[in-house]
């Protein structure tokens, strides 16, 4: 499969920055070519390389499946994680010092790895998520512990214009004293959406407030929907 460096990356980093202090998430298009997402797809099949696979019915998380990856990670998997992460650390810092939060993250991955070992976190959190028709995502946010950091990513890897229809991605904001706001998003095959994984600050009158954000993914009508999922954290099972 071919790897992806950070010299590979598409992004526009000053834009992600705005979209993600603004609305708590930002897209960034053609972030993958077609081929990657379609040797992504592929691994999906390979069942040596996982360490769960989550039936969602069972658990009414919604319908479908998503497995989680094992180590050693997929080199590109392992790629996305360490050179991503240290472009979102100024985000997740100031996000922490605007909501007065005595937390900061280290500046590799790979020592935030480490924080999550001291507390037992040792699984790997990368997933590739299988929707068919019918399939669905209830709201939710991805924790997994003690330790967690306050964005993650999610790759398409399927054309919601050939592949699928329906299955949009959602997420819902709970503003305090306020019903919630629900956001409906529909990106294309090779996308990448960078989002927050549980709250971000939002700027009041009188100083910034925290707004809980969910995500989840609405029902398909028909066809095969597929994503990677990009948490930087780990987990405790």
């Amino acid at each position: 499969m071919n790897n992806i460096t950070s010299q590979g990356f598409k992004v526009k980093w000053d834009e992600v920055e705005e979209n993600l202090h603004s609305k708590g998430y930002a897209v960034v298009p053609g972030f993958l070519e077609p081929n990657i997402c379609n040797d992504l797809k592929e691994l999906y099949d390979q069942k040596e390389r996982y360490r769960k696979t989550v039936i969602m019915e069972r658990y009414r998380f919604g319908l479908g499946a998503y497995k989680y990856f094992d180590y050693p990670l997929p080199k590109m998997i392992q790629n996305l994680r360490s050179e991503l992460y240290p472009h979102l650390i100024p985000i997740a810092n100031l996000w922490m010092k605007a909501l007065k939060i005595e937390k900061t993250f280290p500046e590799t991955h790979q020592e935030l790895i480490a924080q999550c070992k001291e507390q037992n976190q040792l699984k790997p959190t990368p997933l590739i998520l299988k929707y068919g028709k019918g399939g669905f995502n209830t709201l939710h946010q991805d924790l997994y512990g003690e330790v967690y950091f306050p964005i993650q990513a999610v790759l398409f890897l399927s054309d919601p214009n050939i592949d699928y229809e329906g299955g949009e991605f959602v997420m819902t904001q709970q503003t305090p004293r306020a019903q919630s706001k629900a956001i409906v998003l529909r990106p294309q095959k090779g996308d990448m959406l960078l989002f927050t994984t549980n709250f971000r600050p939002v700027k009041g009158k009188k100083g910034y407030y925290r707004v809980n954000m969910k995500h989840g993914v609405s029902e398909l009508h028909h066809g095969e929907r597929y994503t990677l999922g990009i948490i930087f954290h780990d987990a405790i099972s």
